[in-house]
């Protein structure tokens, strides 16, 4: 019998033998993939946004189903049922009773701020200020532009409405069975991370509750409060003064403006004195909201900074469009927890540390 042939294999060149090679090759397969995940997130971040805004959903659902639960001590489904149609009927009820009073009102609401605008800049140029055009259709572009490439998709009546239809059951599909989803995500994890995982989880959920819950009810307060006191003094279009004005509640610090050069240009359309009564209620109804509930629901949750907030606000306005400004707060306030709770898990494996080195 023959003897076999002895082999000298060698390295292939696909082979690498070299450990700093393999290290640094490691290293940028990592960060490669980490610029591959940012750009998936990129091109994916509408449909992310609607997820997230889903879940702001669902906590305010879960709210107040467990806000519903200490008076009405019934099953959690049957209370989450009465909430989803608390809501149903509400916006049923928007639609047919006021819907076509705010329809009108804001048909002319652009007009009268347009007019104003025009006074304000012919008022600019009998001062000496300079001439200044107005161009109704620039302003209108413009005011578009800023809704960003993100929401491009949602710029029509019809894709808001299927937007904000996707955002509603998405939210109720999560109120209905939230650790369903919680368990799904923390098997993807590993077993030594998951208690960690239910704990931050349980913390951004209570924040994110009493976060919605504090943004409901000055939206509550501010929009029905405006409503009754622009018609107590005859200011026009109070119901959509009102709406605006609640709605622009949710957003801290930008929406407070937004809503208060709105209302002082239909005041002062109305004359010197409704415009005077109109300054009168802005100051009044964010005094109740800012000196009152803010602090309230401040010392529930987590404290946000003003700048940080506004700083969210005009980044995430600026690289997502108008739903990371609409979201900007959920957002910081769910970091925040993250980055406080590692903070405590390091803050206590340190002592662990030190122990296991003094001994």
């Amino acid at each position: 019998m023959a003897d076999k042939e002895t082999r000298i294999e060698a390295p292939g060149p696909t082979e690498i033998r070299s450990q700093l090679v393999r290290t640094e090759l490691l290293k940028a397969s990592v960060w490669l993939g980490v610029a591959l995940l940012v750009g998936v997130c990129v091109i994916l971040i509408q449909p992310i946004l609607l997820i997230f805004a889903g879940i702001v959903m669902a906590a305010m659902l879960d709210g107040g189903t467990r806000l519903l639960g200490r008076v009405l001590p019934i099953g959690r489904g049957w209370r989450l049922l009465i909430i989803c149609l608390s809501l149903v009927v509400f916006l049923a009820w928007t639609v047919m009773f006021a819907g076509s009073q705010i329809a009108d009102q804001a048909a002319t609401l652009q007009k009268v701020i347009m007019s104003q605008v025009e006074r304000a800049a012919n008022w600019a140029s009998e001062h000496g200020m300079g001439t200044i055009d107005i161009d109704t259709k620039t302003i209108t572009e413009n005011l578009a532009g800023t809704v960003g490439r993100v929401t491009a998709a949602v710029g029509s009546v019809l894709g808001a409405l299927t937007s904000l239809v996707m955002v509603v059951v998405l939210g109720i599909f999560i109120a209905i069975e939230p650790r369903l989803y919680e368990r799904g995500i923390a098997w993807l994890l590993p077993m030594k991370n998951r208690d960690e995982f239910y704990v931050t989880t349980a913390r951004m959920a209570f924040t994110l509750r009493r976060l919605m819950a504090g943004r409901l009810l000055g939206m509550a307060v501010e929009g029905v409060g405006t409503w009754l006191a622009c018609m107590a003094v005859g200011i026009p279009m109070a119901a959509l003064m009102g709406l605006l004005t609640g709605l622009l509640a949710f957003i801290p610090n930008i929406g407070a403006i937004v809503s208060g050069v709105l209302l002082l240009l239909v005041g002062f359309s109305a004359g010197t004195d409704t415009g005077l009564w109109a300054i009168g209620i802005y100051f009044f109804v964010q005094t109740v909201d800012g000196y009152l509930i803010v602090p309230m629901v401040a010392k529930q949750t987590v404290d946000l900074a003003p700048a940080l907030v506004l700083g969210a606000q005009i980044l995430l306005g600026t690289l997502l469009g108008i739903m990371g400004l609409f979201l900007a707060d959920p957002i910081v306030a769910m970091t925040k927890v993250a980055l406080e709770r590692e903070a405590e898990r390091n803050a206590g494996a340190a002592p662990k540390k030190k122990a296991a080195a003094s001994a």
